[in-house]
């Protein structure tokens, strides 16, 4: 997937739904954002060097890096880390950027990873995985379009923005300058092992074409390597992911330690996935897994009347008004209690034991998502009406991004001797 890819708690594959094809879906923490008090600006000079931060805990460590590298302090000796300098965690989520959210998405994914967003214990990371959209899409509008609709949905949503750092993958250039650096010391072989790589092999094969490779382009065979940047950049401790994305944490694990041992120090911490079994999967119009790929999802944020006429369509079986219903195996009640309390959905339980007929079921249903979905498809609209508070949004989470990137690849370079000559 390219990243649940953070899985933003991205069943990284695609969460809960398909939140993300790559990482942590669309559910991925060291330093708090800072205050607005303790937000300022701070030009420093070292080694004759002028550098300019924003400042708050989370560029101390970007500050760090760069005081260390312009007056040469090994970090063979003493390797910075960054848990050194903040107990907390790092988390990384990836949000894959094509594609409509949908409301598996939002149970799976999206809401967890919100939530998770406001937790001060941890140091969220939350990226726009479009560079990972190429990929899969040439069409430049509709990549342009899925990231205007993507952020405004996370936003809508409550992704809190200053705690957590939210950005565009393609703002951060320091990102495709280490997946060169980690793809010269990735070994093909461990490339040829990828899920996707192998089933694109497999495809070709079951298909009679001669050429195994045919239609797989490098950025397919290589994005393993691009996530695993995405990841090891921030040095992220944890990745939520589905359990089908297992296997890109652990290569990120594997080219970490292989450049780690290469270079002779401790520069990447080892990543661990983290999967949430928990995390609910709803049904779709048909029955199956809502999913893109079934083209049986509810889009999050549809006008009110069609998201009535989706609801209508959900399968269901032919018992009469007034037959008592198995509400666990009924997709209505699945939907129906991801967006209720606990009270709430007891309450529809004994109804359904009642023998609520399908109709008024889904008439409840559309009620209670509608009441749940308003003020942020509001809100969603009016930032979809306002693309340039997006870009202001996404400009900040890069600036702050950078501040941690931007430093670290100073000393990356000096690792791998592309360093300055003075």
């Amino acid at each position: 997937m390219p990243p649940t890819l953070l899985k933003a708690r991205g069943q990284a594959g695609e969460g809960g739904g398909d939140a993300m094809d790559g990482i942590g879906s669309a559910q991925g923490r060291v330093y708090s954002a800072p205050s607005q008090a303790c937000r300022r600006c701070l030009n420093h000079e070292v080694g004759g060097h002028r550098l300019t931060f924003t400042l708050g805990t989370h560029a101390s460590v970007a500050l760090i890096r760069a005081a260390r590298y312009h007056s040469g302090i090994s970090d063979h000796e003493s390797p910075l880390s960054m848990s050194a300098v903040s107990d907390k965690t790092r988390v990384l989520t990836g949000i894959t950027t094509t594609g409509t959210p949908h409301l598996g998405n939002y149970v799976g994914a999206i809401k967890p990873a919100i939530a998770a967003s406001q937790d001060p214990s941890v140091q969220s990371y939350y990226f726009l995985a479009d560079l990972h959209a190429l990929i899969k899409c040439q069409e430049p509008q509709r990549v342009q379009e899925s990231r205007l609709e993507i952020a405004a949905t996370w936003l809508a949503l409550g992704l809190d923005t200053d705690n957590a750092i939210f950005y565009r993958q393609s703002d951060v250039p320091e990102i495709t300058e280490l997946t060169w650096m980690l793809s010269c010391v990735c070994a093909k072989g461990l490339m040829n092992r990828a899920h996707a790589y192998k089933a694109a092999v497999a495809d070709n094969e079951a298909a009679g074409n001669q050429d195994p490779d045919k239609g797989i382009t490098m950025g397919l065979f290589g994005y393993p390597v691009l996530m695993a940047a995405d990841i090891l950049m921030f040095n992220a401790h944890k990745v939520p992911v589905g359990r089908d994305q297992i296997q890109h944490i652990e290569m990120a694990r594997d080219i970490a330690g292989r450049f780690n041992h290469l270079y002779k120090g401790d520069y990447f911490t080892h990543p661990e996935a983290v999967v949430d079994d928990k995390v609910e999967v709803l049904g779709g119009l048909d029955g199956r897994k809502m999913s893109k790929s079934y083209n049986n999802t509810i889009p999050l944020f549809v006008s009110e009347k069609k998201l009535q006429k989706l609801v209508r369509k959900i399968k269901t079986n032919s018992l009469e008004p007034g037959e008592p219903k198995d509400p666990d195996s009924c997709t209505l009640f699945q939907i129906y209690s991801a967006f209720a309390s606990a009270e709430e959905s007891a309450a529809m339980r004994q109804e359904y034991a009642n023998g609520i007929g399908w109709g008024e079921a889904k008439n409840r249903v559309f009620e209670h998502l509608n009441d749940h979905l308003r003020e942020p498809r509001e809100r969603y609209q009016a930032l979809m009406d306002d693309p340039g508070h997006i870009e202001q949004v996404l400009h900040k989470g890069a600036e702050r991004a950078r501040a941690e990137a931007a430093p670290f690849m100073d000393r990356m370079r000096q690792v791998v001797g592309l360093g300055r000559f003075i």
